[in-house]
């Protein structure tokens, strides 16, 4: 396969560079234009926290790449590598496709940020990300299976950390999630009979002093404001350190009991991009691709980078990683990349912003539009009705109008799309001091110690355990139970051995066999 153009990236950026380049060539965008994503479809962004609080299908906020963009060669795959000197993009197109080559003449590098929790012990392990179509499904099922087990469990302290979700970070995703889950959390509350009386919490953890940092302190403080009368806890001033699978914990000595932490923060640049960099020695700015105002990489004619992975220059500074201007930044470079194939001059890439807008809950949003702040209801019906002309396609725009409308007049649905995962292999994270296991409690599983130690106290005795040794069929009675309690000496990670992984385990290592050989 080779290509004039090759697109890296279905965001906003990429998507609609691909689109304007359609219509710019017209048939010969075909043969001429690829655009390679990770996912065939656009997701609009801004609407995610509605998946994730049941107001909106996941089907709403997404269109077919191969719709949009129709006109150009749609391929769908993970980018592996670029080879810069080769002019080659080698992708890996799936589990039955050997990888391909893709070359290409000019590179539109859009491939925006990737999650990053490893800065966070135990987020990797137990933070649900918010990025992705699939992230706001997997949201919405976790917190209804939370529900569910709470409407099951008479354990009161059991219940707490079931109703308890953690959201991470007040920028635009963790105000409108944490708005969103805590409108769901109220509204389908009194579907569970015994859940009647409990008081479910949705928290917020913010790292600044001030909400919505993009629109200013005033509505960011009016936005806090909104979330607390509606029940929502706001903690400022303050970051999650560690995670586990019982609590969050924070910088200012706080404990949140809870089963469930949302991360909206923890993005890096992504791993492609930063090879491309090492290859041309390019010095990335805050791990994104510097640009010219025309978003070609300086010292390279074919060689260009927009969205949120790229720096490009604007008003003094350089753009900020929203969807508003990726979009513009994909439209302005398509128009330039024709303006290089006919010899013309480039343009720089201007902006005018119009403004920002936010929902904290069911008709109520805060905006900054030209200057001047609106907040409540007249904000709500803003914010709605400026995303919906945005919402690329009739077809999604009509089914959202259904939606939103049905909304008003009936409860949101509860019904569980995805099941709780097998995880026949899991990692999890424990704080020091946190209890693994208790003795006398059914032994469902094996632990395999990664890093860390664990205490292991029998009746008159203990044992200290470390990376690669195994809580096992050793540690439990005839009747399947553990006959000992373990306790982490140190934060520590572990894999949680279940399910099909566990048989295989009982089988090669049976009881008399048992053996502490790292796994």
């Amino acid at each position: 396969m080779k290509f004039d153009v090759v697109i890296l990236g279905g965001g906003f950026a990429g998507a609609y560079c691909a689109r304007t380049l359609a219509r710019s060539l017209g048939a010969a965008a075909r043969s001429r234009v690829a655009l390679v994503a990770e996912e065939n479809v656009l997701t609009f962004q801004p609407m995610l926290p509605e998946v994730a609080g049941s107001s909106l299908s996941p089907l709403d906020v997404v269109n077919p790449l191969r719709d949009f963009a129709r006109g150009v060669n749609v391929l769908r795959g993970t980018v592996r590598v670029v080879d810069w000197e080769k002019k080659v993009v080698q992708l890996d197109a799936g589990r039955f496709t050997p990888d391909h080559e893709i070359e290409f003449d000019h590179l539109v590098v859009a491939l925006g940020s990737v999650v990053d929790f490893s800065q966070v012990p135990g987020m990797v392990q137990h933070g649900l990300p918010m990025k992705t179509v699939a992230h706001a499904l997997r949201l919405r099922s976790a917190v209804i299976n939370r529900l569910e087990e709470a409407n099951l469990t008479a354990d009161r302290e059991a219940r707490r950390r079931l109703l308890t979700i953690v959201v991470v970070g007040g920028g635009y995703t963790g105000v409108e999630t944490a708005g969103q889950l805590s409108d769901f959390l109220r509204d389908v509350q009194p579907l569970y009979e015994n859940l009647r009386g409990e008081k479910a919490r949705v928290v917020l953890v913010h790292s600044r002093g001030h909400l919505l940092a993009e629109i200013g302190e005033t509505l960011g403080d009016y936005a806090q404001r909104v979330l607390e009368r509606r029940g929502t806890e706001v903690i400022v001033n303050a970051r999650v350190i560690e995670v586990g699978p019982n609590e969050a914990v924070l910088s200012n000595g706080t404990m949140i009991a809870t089963h469930t932490v949302i991360s909206t923060v923890g993005n890096t640049t992504h791993p492609v991009v930063v090879d491309l960099a090492r290859q041309l020695g390019l010095e990335l700015s805050k791990g994104r691709v510097p640009t010219e105002p025309t978003m070609r990489v300086p010292g390279q004619t074919k060689l260009w980078a927009i969205g949120d992975c790229a720096a490009v220059p604007l008003d003094g500074g350089v753009s900020p990683p929203t969807a508003q201007l990726a979009l513009r930044q994909g439209t302005q470079l398509a128009r330039n990349l024709v303006r290089a194939f006919r010899g013309e001059a480039l343009r720089p890439f201007a902006f005018r912003n119009l403004g920002q807008l936010a929902t904290v809950g069911q008709h109520a949003a805060v905006a900054e539009i030209g200057g001047w702040h609106f907040s409540g209801f007249f904000a709500w019906w803003m914010w709605r009705t400026i995303y919906l002309a945005k919402l690329p396609g009739l077809s999604r725009k009509l089914r959202v109008v259904v939606d939103w409308t049905l909304e008003l007049f009936f409860s949101r649905d509860v019904s569980l799309l995805l099941p709780p995962p097998e995880e026949p292999l899991r990692p999890v994270h424990y704080r020091q001091g946190e209890m693994l296991l208790k003795p006398g409690t059914p032994a469902r599983h094996f632990i395999a110690i990664q890093r860390g130690s664990v205490t292991v106290a029998n009746v008159g005795s203990s044992v200290e355990l470390g990376a690669g040794e195994l809580l096992d069929a050793r540690y439990q009675d005839a009747t399947g139970r553990w006959t000992c309690s373990a306790i982490s000496s140190e934060p520590t990670d572990v894999l949680i051995v279940r399910g099909a992984a566990l048989e295989l385990l009982r089988y090669r290592l049976p009881p008399a066999a048992a053996t502490t050989t790292p796994i």
